[in-house]
């Protein structure tokens, strides 16, 4: 890949692909993003308003609508393209649609000689990334999908209401699908380098009311609470995207729960599921495995052979 530039594609324009244009123009995350929807009139009109911004922001940042064949010179290209759950759905229960898009969308841009970082956010995340690295062919540290990132950021939303502390001083992960089967990995949650639950220990008195389980539950369904009361959700995920971009961009080596192909990580292999990860400039440069309580990798597993009966259905 070239590393002098800083050129972004963002495969559909809907609200999540929108959400994701304006985080990455108003940090100044990218030079060149080139908006591509099925829906052209669409992509040029998110085009035209996002460069408005400019004048208001630190970096100026070239916006504009564009086509599959334009991708070839991107460094990263973002796909939030698919189909949102409908009412009574899960992200799983969308995976048929989302297949046949990404079908059609991953061939036309490799056409175009692309060989960057693909970044994926469409639904359902685990098993259409490992779609996207079957198709392409690239490399899998090259194809990254948003996983756990969005439900990791909740559960220190929730522990810092709980807590009192800023999210950013608590550390942790929820780890496997982004999706009913994930799980917070609890033996690797910390306050300030203190681990939580020897906090939850010494202060009985004013923590002895918290359920893990309960909390566990919140970010599970946060998503749907959100998509309950506005239809869906989208600034939380535009802004995982952002960052993670951001991330490869300046080579940061952030460990980020992502979607990524285990090739033996966690004795498991041809699954792309939810797990931490050093980002840097070529992707992922590493699968950070964390050392698991049996109870937790038991949970792992359970995740991990739901999303393989998924995959089934489409061939994988």
């Amino acid at each position: 890949m070239q590393h002098k530039t800083r050129n972004v594609a963002i495969i559909g324009t809907g609200l999540v692909g929108s959400s994701c244009a304006y985080s990455m123009v108003n940090q100044g995350i990218c030079d060149d993003l080139l908006l591509i929807d099925i829906n052209r009139e669409r992509a040029l009109g998110e085009a035209m308003d996002l460069s408005h911004c400019i004048d208001f922001t630190n970096v100026r940042t070239k916006v504009r609508a564009g086509s599959y064949e334009e991708c070839g010179d991107r460094d990263i290209i973002i796909i939030t393209a698919g189909a949102p759950p409908k009412p009574g759905q899960t992200r799983l229960d969308t995976l048929g649609v989302s297949a046949k898009i990404m079908q059609d969308v991953v061939s036309n841009v490799m056409k175009s000689g692309f060989n960057g970082i693909f970044l994926i956010a469409s639904n359902p995340v685990d098993i259409i990334t490992y779609m996207v690295w079957k198709i392409s062919g690239l490399p899998r540290n090259q194809v990254i999908g948003t996983g756990t990132s969005l439900d990791s950021s909740r559960l220190k939303a929730i522990l810092s209401d709980i807590l009192d502390v800023d999210p950013r001083s608590i550390h942790g992960y929820s780890l496997g699908e982004h999706g009913d089967s994930q799980f917070v990995a609890w033996s690797h949650v910390t306050v300030g380098g203190k681990p939580f639950l020897q906090i939850l220990e010494e202060h009985k008195d004013r923590f002895g009311e918290i359920n893990l389980d309960e909390i566990t539950d919140k970010v599970r369904k946060a998503g749907w609470e959100i998509y309950n009361r506005k239809g869906t959700t989208y600034y939380g995920i535009g802004n995982a995207l952002a960052f993670i971009a951001r991330s490869i961009f300046n080579d940061d080596h952030k460990v980020i729960a992502v979607s990524a192909v285990l090739d033996g990580e966690y004795g498991v292999k041809d699954i792309c599921t939810g797990v931490p990860a050093i980002i840097t400039r070529e992707g992922i440069k590493e699968i950070v495995e964390l050392n698991l309580t049996p109870v937790e990798k038991e949970k792992f597993q359970q995740s991990n052979k739901v999303l393989k009966e998924y995959m089934q259905t489409i061939g994988f």
